[in-house]
Order: C-alpha cells, then sequence, then structure tokens
C-alpha cells in the first residue's frame, strides 16, 4: 500500500520557498502565499503554522478587515520581531561596524561604530566579532550565522580579499579564514561565516528588501567610504563571475587624459574621479578627521547646493558617473539602476543631468531610459552581510530545529 503523506509532510519541501517570500514581503498574506507556492489553503496554513512554530514569522488570524471589504480577511504574516538573528559585520576605510539583522533585513541592535581600522585583518576581525558577541549577550538572541562586507574584490573559492586598495592590509588577506576563526574563538554558534564585497552585497539587499525589487536585471553602483564599486544582480541572484570578480567598475575611465591617478596603475577611474575625496576636492574642500569622508561629502551635498563651487562640484562629478553608466548600460542593459552612498545624493540632487548624460551616451538613446533611482537601505551592506548568514535558513527552515 502507497503510505499516506500528511499535509505538513506534502508541505514541508514549501517551507523554504514560503519563509523567503515572507522574508522579502511578498507575502503578506495566508491567500497571497497560497496563490504564489500554488499550494492549497490547507497546505499553506500548515507551512505558515510550522514557519511560526520554529519562531521566524507570526501569523495574525484576526486582522482586521478594510473599510468595505467583503467577506473575512485573509491571516497577516509577518517576520517575528523575537526571532533568530544573524550577526552581520561591516569593514570599510573609515572604520566597522557590528549589527544583529534579523528577517526582512530589519537592524535589531547595533554596535557602536569604530573609526579604526588596524593593518591586521586578525586585530580587526577579532574586534568585530567580539562587538556582536556582546550584543547578542546583552539581547540574548539566537544566532544562525554570521556575514562580513569588506571593501575588496573576494575571490571564490577561497574567499581571499584580493585587492584592499583603501586598507593597508595584505593583498590576498584570507579574510573567511580569519572570520571563521574569531567566529570559532568567540563560541558564536549558527551556520558558518560568511564573506563578500560590500557593494555586491548591498546590491543583494536592496534586491531583497529595497529599491531593487522586482527588478529582473539590477545594475548597483556606488560610493563606498573610499573608491566606487558595482554589482549586477540577475534573476535574484548576484552575478559574480567564475572566481568572485566580476563587475569592478570602479576602474572603467572616464577621464582618460587629465583624470587622476588611480591605485590599479591606471588613470582618471570612476573608482577616484566620483568617490567621496574626490567630490570634496572638486568643491574645494578640505576634509577633515572629525567624520568619515562618505559623511562629510553627503552633508555638503545636503546642505550647500546654495554653493556655487559645490553645486560645479556635483555637476563634475555627476558627467563623469554618466559617462560610466551609459558604458554599463550599453554593455549590461539592465532594467533598472540603483545608485547608493554619494551617489544616491548626487541623483537626487540632479536626476534630469544624470538621465541625460546616460541617454546621449547610450546605443540609440534608448537605453537611457532605464531607470535610475537612489538607494533606499541606509545600511544595505550590513542587511546584505546578514543575507548571506541568512540564507542556509532560508534554504531549509528545519535547520533551527534542535
Amino acid at each position: 500500500m502507497t503510505p499516506t503523506h500528511t499535509r505538513l509532510e506534502r508541505g514541508r519541501s514549501a517551507l523554504g520557498p514560503a519563509l523567503e517570500l515572507v522574508h522579502t514581503g511578498r507575502a503578506p498574506t495566508r491567500a497571497v502565499l497560497t496563490s504564489e507556492l500554488g499550494v492549497t489553503r490547507a497546505t499553506a496554513g500548515a507551512v505558515a503554522t510550522e514557519l511560526e512554530a520554529l519562531r521566524l514569522i507570526k501569523v495574525d488570524q484576526r486582522p482586521h478587515a478594510a473599510a468595505g471589504h467583503q467577506g473575512r480577511p485573509s491571516h497577516r504574516l509577518s517576520v517575528n520581531p523575537d526571532g533568530p538573528v544573524a550577526l552581520a559585520a561591516q569593514v570599510h576605510a573609515d572604520g566597522f561596524r557590528a549589527a544583529l539583522v534579523g528577517l526582512g533585513g530589519r537592524i535589531v541592535a547595533t554596535a557602536p561604530d569604530c573609526m579604526d581600522v588596524p593593518a591586521d585583518p586578525q586585530a580587526v576581525l577579532a574586534a568585530v566579532v567580539e562587538a556582536g558577541a556582546q550584543l547578542l549577550r546583552e539581547t540574548g538572541r539566537r544566532c544562525v550565522g554570521a556575514g562580513l562586507a569588506v571593501p575588496s574584490a573576494v575571490a571564490e573559492p577561497g574567499g581571499e580579499a584580493l585587492n584592499p586598495l583603501h586598507l593597508a592590509w595584505p593583498a590576498g588577506a584570507e579574510v573567511r579564514r580569519i572570520w571563521g576563526e574569531c567566529l570559532t574563538e568567540a563560541g558564536i554558534g549558527g551556520y558558518g561565516g560568511f564573506t563578500g564585497n560590500d557593494i555586491n552585497l548591498a546590491a543583494l539587499a536592496e534586491h531583497r528588501h529595497g529599491a531593487g525589487q522586482g527588478a529582473k536585471d539590477l545594475l548597483c553602483v556606488a560610493t563606498g567610504h573610499r573608491g566606487v564599486g558595482g554589482a549586477l544582480v540577475l534573476d535574484g541572484r548576484l552575478h559574480t563571475g567564475s572566481a568572485g570578480l566580476a563587475l569592478e567598475v570602479g576602474h572603467l575611465t572616464v577621464c582618460p587624459d587629465e583624470g587622476a591617478p588611480c591605485h590599479c596603475g591606471s588613470r582618471g577611474c570612476l573608482d577616484v574621479e566620483t568617490d567621496p575625496l574626490a567630490f570634496l576636492t572638486a568643491a574645494g574642500r578640505e576634509p577633515g578627521p572629525e567624520v568619515s569622508l562618505l559623511q562629510q561629502a553627503r552633508d555638503l551635498v545636503r546642505s550647500s547646493m546654495d554653493d556655487e563651487a559645490v553645486r560645479t562640484a556635483v555637476e563634475v562629478l555627476i558627467d563623469r558617473l554618466g559617462l560610466g553608466l551609459a558604458g554599463l548600460v550599453n554593455i549590461l542593459n539592465p532594467d533598472r539602476i540603483i545608485l547608493g552612498g554619494l551617489h544616491r545624493d548626487l541623483v537626487e540632487a540632479d536626476p534630469e543631468r544624470l538621465h541625460g548624460v546616460v541617454a546621449r551616451r547610450s546605443l540609440w538613446g534608448r537605453s537611457g531610459a532605464v531607470p535610475i533611482v537612489p538607494s533606499t537601505l541606509d545600511h544595505g551592506s550590513l542587511v546584505g552581510a546578514a543575507e548571506l548568514a541568512w540564507q542556509p535558513i532560508l534554504d531549509d527552515p528545519l535547520r533551527l530545529v534542535g
């Protein structure tokens, strides 16, 4: 006799897809979950109940009906605000930060920023892990894993930071191995330590929780605290190339003759022509030591557009950025472009100028119609680092059992 399977057993394969739908906000109700999964209402109910038992989501069985609504409203689904968290960390040219991030990209707790990055990766990552461990002790949360964002291409499969240009770290530093060892020494459990390039992870976060939701071919370009990075999300997955090194857009040449020397050996790259230091220099401002270069540049754009020198610097950087974006559009044909860091402030300051430059430089002008929008996540790299740590749970929520 063929064994009879329970509804829950039939629905177990749907646990991961269901959790991802709630995690990304695409299934706010059980009715939507049923439709998206292509299962019966009973199976969707069993799946939601199991995810709630794992303390991953909340099911509101008595939601209020909207005015004029006919019939009983569907159960509302949301991530559990008191559920497990991932430890997320970001290292950048001006310091490092640690945070706890729950499902839905919610930052639950953050440690104070550190403004010192020693030349020894071991010392930096040990300090980051200790800051994260302190957050876990204070909150009493269960940790599912840990993700780290670094301002460098991260080679696969070994996890070496090949070009930490704006850090004093040695090229090829084994950050994934060091990160894992620091986590083990601190006794932080979960399902492993993950590492990735900061802009790649910001793009992943924007695609799942921010301005990139719904995009099929998403291009993200952003200034970090120093330099410029890019990332591409295709059909919901990061495109990192054969060895994790794709989309080094910072080294597109936009000022070949009179451009500044770049760390890569060339001249006039986006990396040195459109980053915060380039903007402050173009605006005639001397960088100060009190806050990061990124914050100084963003504050200047937001508060001083009536200053002619600042306005001219904005126009210069937009023209350089637009030239680089047009080249990327011609090659990649994305359906949306997200700009982060200082670039977000530039596009908000003068969106028509940027769209105009891209349109004039794009093939037939048609590709210039691609939407160019500012990022919406203030800490995208942190949220993206957490996404790496959450992925094993999104693939199989039953990992949490026991």
